[in-house]
């Protein structure tokens, strides 16, 4: 079902055994935390990912109600499907029944656009697709240049270069989710969007923000949640790396934009693991927040197999160093197989804490897409044999990122 502005989790799920895990731990925060309430998206997986582990959105859909069933959740339930880039992907979706759909226009932001000269960023400002965007360069200017913006805590004055960079950056992103939303309306099924910035190489200033959230209304466009570029690196499977200080700022400002603009929900994805991040963000957006986890739990999965069988973990962490450097290219990740130590030279007692390096959990966490075409049946032979262990596992683990999100969606 639609989940609306409440505050929302999404759960990913590489392998379809995590639900049941991931539900005791949310069933524990929220009993934990009296008054509070965070709306689950148990089924949330990329057509990216989906490609990579061999499965479809109704194997994704399915896998995740009936874990659902398993752990007793009576709530409602989204069901996402992630980071989408072509109608092909909205199709396959919404045939399957999913609710909750997020846009990811990245290969259209120009992040060139930053450094840009006026010159050159007035050449892509004539270049932009005028026709969808339903407008001319004169009327953008006309529309907000000079404009001051008046916050909670602050304003945000829009210069007419920085307007123009904006759209020289942002005006395809928003041109493509335009296309994509006409195109997911046109399937009359119940839906609610996420658009996503986030994995992109350059920072969403307030301007860019505010660009971007003023002309997806003003085409129309409606939308529940929003994950800009904060300041900072958000590396896949380990914590925040950055100045916290800053991102709380940066976070803040984004949080009263959007709910000046909105409201809707700020996204923190590759929000697997950070840990430093969730009070942060909680706190600036007063629960207005959807947290997206994903490959977290098929890392977790792993340390049950470190414990379980040693001998399929070296395997494993063997083949993910032989595939790293191949596979880390699709995402934002700094480790290096180098940094991984030598499991051949690790006891077996000591396995499963390497999933506790930031190196060796970032390796393990890109690579599952090769890990799974080779040793899958093994993985999942030993999850299926020790399902006790890998839901206490979850559980653990989940409850230390939903922790903070649960206190702030009290009302």
């Amino acid at each position: 079902m639609v989940l609306g502005l409440a505050t929302s989790a999404g759960f990913g799920d590489r392998l379809g055994l995590a639900t049941p895990g991931q539900a005791r731990a949310l069933q524990r925060v929220l009993g934990k935390v009296p008054g509070s309430a965070i709306a689950p998206i148990f089924a949330q997986q990329s057509i990216r990912e989906m490609q990579r582990t061999g499965r479809t959105p109704e194997a994704v859909l399915n896998d995740a109600t009936w874990g659902a069933f398993q752990a007793g959740w009576h709530g409602p339930v989204g069901a996402d499907a992630d980071h989408l880039k072509t109608f092909t992907g909205i199709d396959d979706c919404a045939a399957a029944g999913y609710t909750f759909y997020t846009i990811d226009p990245g290969a259209y932001v120009d992040s060139a656009a930053d450094v840009d000269t006026p010159g050159a960023i007035q050449e892509k400002l004539v270049a932009l697709p005028w026709d969808v965007l339903e407008d001319t360069p004169i009327d953008l200017h006309r529309r907000y240049a000079r404009q001051v913006i008046a916050l909670e805590s602050r304003s945000i004055t829009l210069d007419e270069l920085a307007v123009a960079r904006a759209a020289a950056k942002y005006g395809r992103a928003v041109a493509h989710v335009v296309q994509m939303y006409r195109h997911l309306a046109g399937k009359a099924v119940p839906f609610e969007l996420e658009v996503s910035v986030d994995e992109t190489e350059t920072l969403t200033t307030p301007q860019e923000h505010i660009y971007i959230a003023s002309e997806l209304k003003r085409l129309g466009i409606r939308w529940v949640s929003l994950a800009p570029r904060y300041v900072g690196r958000f590396e896949k499977g380990i914590d925040y790396i950055g100045d916290l200080d800053a991102l709380q700022q940066d976070l803040q400002t984004h949080a009263e934009i959007a709910r000046t603009f909105g409201p809707y929900k700020l996204g923190l994805h590759s929000g697997s693991d950070k840990f430093s991040v969730y009070p942060l963000i909680s706190e600036a957006t007063r629960g207005l927040v959807h947290l997206k986890t994903a490959g977290t739990s098929y890392v977790e999965a792993l340390r049950v197999v470190a414990q379980e069988q040693p001998a399929l973990f070296r395997d494993i962490v063997v083949l993910a160093c032989q595939r790293y450097p191949h596979e880390r290219a699709s995402y934002h990740v700094s480790a290096e197989v180098a940094q991984v130590p030598d499991v051949a030279r690790c006891p077996d007692e000591a396995l499963a804490g390497l999933l506790d390096e930031a190196p060796t959990r970032q390796v393990v966490h890109v690579t599952f897409g090769s890990v799974l075409a080779t040793f899958g049946s093994e993985l999942k032979a030993v999850l299926q044999a020790h399902p006790d262990v890998y839901k206490r596992v979850l559980d653990q683990h989940f409850y230390r990122h939903l922790r903070p999100v649960a206190e702030s969606s009290k009302k």
